[in-house]
């Protein structure tokens, strides 16, 4: 495959070159002309669409930028009054106008001529449920959800605590937990635990405001609960609510049996009467934790180097992302919790932000997010905004298959033999970590937007029964009950992303089959990689899985077939 150049922004074909968003003011023109403008002929709704996908673009890359930068600096007060006036004077203009453009679209004559191309079956798909979705007096209660997600990001961001006489992010005291040093493992995990505990109540009074505000949204919808509108939102049509309880329970029987017999053998090697959750991360044969590299600069350096062995072309994706400053990777006080990949959708080279500290967790983490860019590039020249965009199964697909597949060169993060088969045996631990994890943060969604009256004590009871059924038997919880209480209270997409999750279990099965393709042929494996990740959202889920040569598939037995896979692998390490 060629390589890429530093990419020029598309020249623009509807709005000036020179153009930027200041107020909704300077926008509203564009949109009036897309609704009074005639499409009647094939070539007027084909450049009506080319328009809108343009005005979309520019629009979502101006809201990514104010996000980039409000995360990378919550303490940044202009940064965060900025997206702040995104979401309350841009946005609520925009969902009534893009309601009209829906059904103009869906009313236009040639709309069923264009449904024989490529990727128009989808966006008509999307675009129906959007109308049928679509509710005026929602508009400022997303206005209001998204004012009420941006405190988690301030209040989790604020979250320090003093070590050794050092102000460390949680991130940065997370490392810690990883100390050889029993005592000094528990001092940590006591003051990170006591500083989230420290924000349980105000986070648990957010939380209950955003269940309401959501509730209330379905309800205007016509739709009976949170959790059945977000499957219609998020163009869920290749699965269903049930499906994801037959994965639940196809991971309670044959994922957390494993996890348990880890566990055992963690307790024993470690030689402890009790395991205690601030054992669960240091190497279990007493061995210092694993360094992958040293600093920001050091860890770009080899993640471009392992990326350009797999294929040159993936090396020159993330070299562009460099060069052109789109990289943060380095945890800081004031930075936002987490890692994500923001598509950037009009220039088409993303962002990374990241919270590097020095850890192996942290080079997965940019083969992850570097997975997303990757997909980005390869979707970046496809001829609409929402052709760019594919679901989420398949967005978590591209990344978690690189983590995978990157395994064949990390012998440039860890040059020492031992160190690497230690770095394999952690990435294939952490997948069956992974898969309970994400079944129990789903049912716990399910039954929170099934039940949005639920009182806080409630929820707290809810959350340790469905914890237990996918938790290990092992580790010793008498003591930390409170900081298990709220333990769901630091994963973000609670907050942030409802029902965004499940989507990490779909696709750490399909990046399991895929990394397992890539062991038989690599060049074919990551071929279908590549293949999948080009078709954007142009194909449903199962046709983009099938095209990677994998099924999109979370039955019982398929499961127990790939968890097979993956104890032959941890055994021959």
């Amino acid at each position: 495959m060629s390589s890429v150049s530093i990419p020029q922004r598309p020249a623009r074909k509807f709005l000036p070159t020179d153009f930027t968003i200041t107020n909704w003011q300077a926008l509203k023109p564009y949109f009036d002309d897309l609704v009074s403008r005639s499409v009647d002929t094939t070539a007027e709704l084909e450049k009506w669409l080319t328009d809108r996908s343009e005005l979309e673009s520019i629009i979502s890359e101006d809201l990514g930028w104010r996000y980039i930068k409000m995360t990378c600096y919550t303490d940044n007060e202009e940064y965060g009054k900025n997206y702040q006036d995104f979401v309350e004077n841009i946005q609520p203009q925009i969902a009534p106008y893009a309601d009209q453009l829906n059904r103009k679209l869906a009313a236009a004559p040639g709309l069923t001529q264009l449904e024989q191309q490529p990727g128009y079956k989808i966006l008509i798909r999307n675009l129906k449920k959007d109308i049928e979705l679509f509710r005026e007096e929602n508009i400022p209660l997303f206005t209001q959800i998204n004012t009420e997600t941006q405190k988690y990001a301030q209040l989790s961001g604020a979250m320090t605590v003093e070590i050794d006489g050092k102000e460390l992010t949680l991130q940065q005291a997370g490392v810690i937990l990883q100390s050889t040093d029993r005592a000094k493992r528990e001092q940590v995990y006591h003051k990170i635990s006591e500083r989230r505990l420290k924000d349980n109540e105000t986070l648990d009074l957010l939380f209950t405001d955003l269940i309401q505000l959501r509730h209330q949204v379905s309800i205007n919808a016509g739709q009976p609960n949170f959790r059945d509108y977000m499957f219609k939102s998020y163009g869920r049509f290749d699965y269903t609510p049930k499906d994801c309880f037959n994965f639940h329970e196809a991971i309670a029987t044959e994922v957390v049996p494993i996890l348990n017999q880890l566990s055992a053998e963690r307790k024993q090697k470690l030689g402890v009467d009790k395991l205690k959750p601030w054992d669960k991360a240091v190497d279990a044969d007493g061995l210092p934790p694993l360094k992958a590299f040293e600093n920001g600069k050091d860890l770009t350096e080899k993640s471009i180097e392992c990326f350009r062995r797999l294929d040159p072309f993936l090396g020159q994706c993330l070299s562009i992302m460099k060069e052109m400053g789109h990289l943060d990777l380095e945890s800081r006080k004031g930075k936002a919790p987490g890692g994500y990949n923001y598509p950037l959708a009009e220039i088409g080279v993303p962002f990374i932000f990241m919270n590097a500290t020095s850890t192996m967790r942290d080079m997965t983490t940019i083969m992850h997010e570097g997975g997303h860019a990757v997909h980005n590039f390869l979707t970046k020249d496809l001829a609409l905004a929402d052709f760019k965009s594919p679901p989420m199964e398949v967005a978590e697909l591209a990344s978690m298959s690189m983590e995978l597949i990157s395994m064949q060169h990390w012998d440039i993060f860890f040059t020492d033999e031992a160190e690497l088969k230690r770095a394999k045996r952690e990435q294939l631990e952490d997948i069956i970590e992974t898969l309970p994890w994400v079944a129990t943060i789903d049912q716990f969604q399910h039954w929170i937007y099934e039940n949005p009256a639920h009182t806080p004590d409630m929820r707290k009871q809810k959350w340790n029964e469905v914890f237990a059924r996918f938790a290990d038997t092992i580790t010793d919880w008498s003591g930390q009950e409170m900081a298990r209480d709220y333990m769901w209270q630091k994963q973000l997409h609670l907050y942030e992303v409802p029902f965004y999750y499940i989507e990490y279990g779909m696709a750490q099965l399909g990046a399991i089959a895929l990394w397992r393709n890539y062991k038989l042929n690599n060049q074919k494996g990551l071929e279908g990689y590549m293949n999948a990740l080009k078709l954007g959202n142009l194909n449903t889920i199962p046709e983009i899985y099938a095209a990677a040569g994998i099924k999109f598939d979370f039955s019982r037995t398929y499961i127990k077939e790939l968890m097979e896979f993956v104890k032959q692998e941890l055994a021959a390490i």
